[in-house]
């Protein structure tokens, strides 16, 4: 192995791959939701952005679909 690599003539290229891995969105989240994956993300070590993605990824995998009847008598 060399020493030293003559790297001048090499051309960067930005990775067109990078843009399509996320986007960002702004969301409207209440506050004890945001706490609760906070803690959560404290537990695991990940950022608590990313384990809201991984949670929403899982329910994706899992065709997990939410119950959102509303009971008219608590309106």
């Amino acid at each position: 192995m060399k020493e030293e690599y003559n790297l001048t003539k090499l051309k960067s290229r930005k990775n067109s791959y990078t843009a399509k891995l996320k986007k960002s969105v702004t969301m409207r989240l209440s506050q004890d939701i945001i706490a609760f994956f906070k803690v959560m993300s404290i537990e695991s070590g990940v950022p608590y952005q990313s384990f809201i993605n991984l949670y929403l990824r899982d329910c994706v995998l899992n065709h997990r679909k939410i119950d959102i009847s509303w009971d008219k008598e608590t309106k």
